[in-house]
């Protein structure tokens, strides 16, 4: 088999024995595990061992517990609260694109939004939202295990390659870009937590692929990988009303998944990013997994329709944040270079 087509089955496979593990295991929120598992698949590299997942589970625990201690910080001293919150959010993206730690990065800035703000609601909430991102690392890596060895790397090209070396100046820039696009929708998700929880997952993940993207691109990057997931979504809900069942939802799951991989590794033509199908892919995740959830009681189309426009609002600030930032650096340059 090819190894776009290896990498494809395997993303697939990944995201769906994921998914069927999380809801069969009755998980607390059980969407988190495949968006997981798509995140920590993406990259085309055998799974992490036991010892590197030992490290990354006692890593992850305490980024998480980061969220836990800033909880009555925000109660008590917001605006400390909130400084400490920029100051993570910067942190950690420059732990992304300057030293190349995506994965710990992605959970630090979780931690430090998502855990807080839900702990703002209930702190009994706070811990089950730590447990069910520790559960669903765990069952993630689990899944790559078990399907890694039916589809594996080729030999020559096992060895994760190396990052390539990266501007501290341009970094540090991105790093600044990134929390100037998270941290406004994240202090809105904390005015009023229990109605735009999903709004920091959704921030995260646009500061995450804001971070790779340039001005230019950030138009149909941004905005249209969110819209292609609302579609995604809505065509994933109904083929699943066809015929409710966890089964069915795996085997859902496993086809978009193949889709989503195609053209992640190539084996579907595509002129797009892959940050672009990631995002596709966690998007119509988040957006899927309370749709589930509402589906137990409540209006699903209501909260659906008022989840993706907040989704599309803070793509479009996104997008916004990005254009303006971007001319006020070239200003900037220009304006020093004719000074100089």
């Amino acid at each position: 088999m090819p190894l776009a087509a290896r990498r494809t089955f395997r993303f697939g496979t990944v995201a769906a024995l994921a998914l069927a593990l999380a809801y069969g295991l009755a998980m607390p929120l059980p969407f988190l595990a495949p968006l997981l598992a798509i995140t920590l698949t993406a990259a085309p590299a055998p799974p992490m061992g036991p010892k590197g997942l030992l490290g990354l589970m006692l890593v992850v625990a305490i980024t998480l517990g980061a969220g836990l201690v800033l909880t009555p910080v925000l109660r008590h001293y917001p605006l400390t609260g909130v400084m400490m919150i920029a100051a993570g959010l910067f942190v950690s993206t420059y732990m992304s694109v300057g030293l190349g730690k995506g994965a710990v990065a992605t959970l630090l800035t979780i931690g430090i939004t998502m855990i807080p703000a839900a702990g703002l609601m209930e702190h009994a909430l706070a811990r089950a939202i730590v447990e069910a991102l520790l559960i669903g690392l765990g069952l993630a890596i689990v899944c790559q295990w078990i399907v890694y060895p039916f589809f594996p790397e080729d030999r020559v090209t096992a060895t994760s390659p190396k990052a390539a070396a990266t501007d501290m100046h341009q970094s540090l820039w991105i790093a600044l870009r990134t929390t100037a696009i998270v941290l406004p929708p994240v202090l809105m998700a904390l005015s009023n937590p229990s109605a735009y929880m999903a709004i920091i997952m959704k921030a995260v993940l646009l500061g995450q692929q804001g971070s790779a993207i340039t001005a230019r691109a950030a138009g149909y990057q941004l905005l249209g990988s969110t819209l292609l997931a609302g579609v995604f979504a809505f065509v994933f809900w109904f083929a699943l009303k066809l015929w409710p069942g966890l089964w069915m939802f795996a085997l859902w799951m496993l086809l978009f998944g193949l889709y989503l991989g195609g053209k992640l590794y190539g084996a579907i033509a595509t002129r797009l990013p892959a940050s672009f199908w990631i995002n596709v892919g966690v998007t119509m995740l988040i957006l899927i997994g309370p749709a589930v959830e509402d589906s137990k009681g409540g209006d699903v189309y209501e909260a659906f329709a008022k989840r993706f426009a907040l989704f599309v609002a803070v793509t479009l600030y996104a997008w916004l944040a990005i254009l303006v930032l971007e001319r006020l650096r070239a200003y900037r340059i220009a304006r020093r270079t004719r000074l100089a």
